[in-house]
């Protein structure tokens, strides 16, 4: 299992220096001058040139990505004297120099717009759009397991033919169509029935008392919105896998031997057609928050998709590029543990 988990690791470390050199010249070839940007528009050329220098902006491009490529590493080179120390933190190692080897947290440069540490606004809307994942796929997963057995039970029924249509549709709507025609309906047209909103927080503040309290309502509309995709693939992947398991000869001896139906269903059959199930939702976590960018943007949700969109439409490159990175190392890091909870749901399955 380490050696397997050590490896995969490796891997994912090279494909996220891969985004990360991809990043970095993408961002460094599109037309904006970044030192105008934190200079603001009134500045004279002295200010503008420092600027320049402590961006790093009058170096070759190589040079520049070496430097980038060492902010964000947890282990990098950095100057040894109390700016240095100030400037990166963590643990010096080994003196060389002028220069430490330290062990630090990875650092995505600042925002042009706030000055502030990218990694810390990226940490602070974090939460919002983990918890959008989590109910999405939470209730893609319930839902979609239900729908799903109900179906293979009545296979060729109407229920079967209403639930995989519904399904096909649901995979066919892109997830920002959907969400645009949840939000206008129940968030809008039917908001005196539901009592919901187009927009809101997962925590809200009182104005008078200055309390923050927690609002799960304002989750429920962006959350079915971004569900409804891996619920229907939920739906269907469930579906197929309960009626090969239901057709196996250890359900017919269950059944044979007395076994209720429910019993048979559940403790049998369900069990042993969720491993594909649980890969598919362990993937799909992933993908939700990726994902989320637009419906966060729609529901005015304080999220990963809000900050970065945001950041695209006022260049500020740092934010966009942190958050890339970001999202690119969540994907490698809930793949490995996708393919370790695999192995361990299947016996079959060896981590060669």
């Amino acid at each position: 299992m380490l050696p397997f988990i050590l490896r995969r690791l490796a891997q994912g470390l090279l494909v996220l220096v891969g985004v990360a050199c991809t990043v970095f010249l993408l961002f460094n070839v599109l037309p904006g001058d970044p030192a105008a940007l934190l200079a603001g528009q009134r500045t004279d050329l002295a200010t503008k040139a420092a600027i320049t220098a402590d961006l790093g902006l009058d170096q070759p491009l190589p040079a520049r990505l070496v430097g980038y490529l060492n902010d964000i590493s947890p282990l990098g080179l950095h100057p040894a004297d109390s700016a240095g120390r100030a400037r990166y933190g963590g643990f010096a190692l080994v003196p060389l120099g002028s220069k430490v080897l330290v062990l630090k947290t990875p650092y995505l440069r600042r925002s042009f717009q706030s000055n502030k540490d990218v990694l810390r606004i990226l940490l602070d809307y974090f939460p919002g759009t983990m918890w959008l994942a989590l109910a999405a796929m939470l209730i893609a997963s319930v839902g979609g397991v239900a729908l799903g057995v109900a179906a293979a039970l009545r296979p060729q029924s109407w229920l079967d033919r209403v639930l995989v249509s519904t399904s096909v549709l649901g995979i066919s709507v892109p997830s920002f169509v959907a969400a645009i025609l949840i939000a206008v309906t129940f968030g809008f047209y039917w908001s005196h029935f539901t009592g919901l909103s187009l927009t809101g927080q997962l925590y809200e503040t009182d104005p008078f008392t200055g309390e923050r309290h927690l609002v799960l309502r304002n989750l429920l509309l962006p959350a079915v919105a971004l569900g409804i995709r891996p619920l229907a693939i939920i739906t269907q992947l469930t579906r197929s896998s309960m009626l090969d398991v239901l057709a196996q000869d250890y359900i017919r001896t269950a059944r044979a031997k007395g076994l209720s139906r429910p019993a048979t269903v559940l403790h049998h059959a369900l069990r042993n057609a969720l491993n594909p199930v649980v890969t598919a939702v362990s993937g799909w976590l992933a993908s939700l928050m990726a994902g989320a960018f637009f419906i966060e943007y729609i529901f005015n949700w304080k999220g990963l998709g809000t900050v970065t969109l945001r950041a695209v439409e006022n260049l500020d490159f740092p934010v966009v590029m942190g958050a890339t990175l970001f999202v690119a190392a969540l994907f490698v890091l809930i793949n490995i543990v996708v393919d370790v909870l695999y192995a361990v749901l299947d016996p079959r399955v060896k981590l060669g």
